[in-house]
Order: structure tokens, then sequence, then C-alpha cells
């Protein structure tokens, strides 16, 4: 058992030394091939190993990485709404204390919203926390489409409580909000047609 070793997901390396990395068609495809095999790849319902890679490709391969695969990609495709997925739980893990609070701020104001999302009461950073993460863990499981609805709806709350908060920067909120609705029509489209 010592020559054992886990299989590793390919990570930075990997797509460094792949040709044509420049070319953004190539890196477009790269990353509609990762993100399909990721939501729509073989799944074994005992693949824990599966679902923790999954969760944690942001902090192992590095946001970045990530982001020349799928930042570019349309908010309405499945690369385009794992990016935006990733980019919010990277965020959370960041800023937890700022997220629970403006999710506390914006959550009167979206009451079905808040159900959707299922933070615990009261939100505060380990609680959101744990959403984004278990969000996330959806990414393999059999609702694709519910995961992306619960992205959107905690993405909304606080996007509705950083705009009660009057930062000072206004776009912020709106970009948040605009997010939340680019998940929540991902999430309709994969229920309907699926996304690709």
């Amino acid at each position: 058992m010592r020559d054992f070793h886990k299989p590793q997901m390919p990570g930075k390396p990997h797509f460094e030394a792949q040709p044509d990395r420049e070319d953004p068609a190539e890196t477009a495809a790269a990353g509609h091939r990762i993100a399909t095999l990721l939501v729509r790849g073989p799944r074994d319902e005992a693949d824990q190993q599966l679902v923790d890679r999954v969760l944690h490709l942001a902090d192992t391969e590095g946001l970045s990485t990530i982001a020349e695969l799928w930042a570019h990609a349309p908010a309405d495709t499945l690369a385009g709404s794992l990016w935006r997925l990733y980019a919010l739980r990277t965020w959370v893990h960041r800023n937890p204390e700022t997220a629970a609070h403006e999710y506390g701020i914006g959550k009167p104001f979206a009451p079905v919203h808040e159900v959707l999302a299922g933070v615990v009461d009261p939100p505060g950073p380990a609680e959101v926390i744990t959403l984004v993460d278990t969000v996330v863990r959806g990414i393999v499981g059999p609702a694709f489409d519910v995961t992306l609805d619960r992205a959107a709806a905690f993405a909304h709350i606080v996007g509705i409580g950083r705009a009660q908060l009057d930062s000072g920067d206004p776009g912020s909120a709106v970009r948040l909000v605009d997010t939340a609705i680019q998940l929540r029509r991902a999430a309709d489209l994969e229920r309907t047609v699926g996304l690709h």
C-alpha cells in the first residue's frame, strides 16, 4: 500500500505545459471540457474524495488558474456558472465577517431568498462559510440547478445588504445582484435544457 498514491486533479503546471496555452479559443475549450467533467462526469456516490477536491479546487489550483479557464465564459454556460460559484466562495472565505454582516442586513429585505439560501440564523462568519462550501459541494451532486439557486439567493441577499449599508461603492452591490440574476438564469436553463 505504500506505493499507492491518491489520484490528483490536473493542476496549474499541467495547464501551463499545454501547447497553445495563449490561444483564447483553446483556453475556452479546455475550460468547457473541465467544467463538463466536474458537473457531468462519472459519479460514484461513495466518492467523497471527488467532492472534497472540487470543494477546494480554488484553494489548491488558485483562483487565477480558474479565472483563466472560466472567467470569460458566458454566464449561461457551465464554465461561466462555475466561475461565479468559485468567485463567490473565495470572497466569502476571505471576508466571512463582511459576508455575514451584509447577509444579516439584507435578509429582512429578501425573505424568500433567505429560505432558499439556507443560512442558519443568526448568520455568523462560520455559517456563511458553511453555506458556500455546501453550495460548491453541490456541483458534483444530482441537483446542480438547486446549487445555482442557493448561490443566487445568497448573492442576492448579500448584494441587498451591501446596498443598504451604502459602502461608498454602489457598483459592487449592483454587481453582486447581477451575479445573483445570472446564477438564477443558469439554474433555470439547467432545469429546462441543461447548461452546456
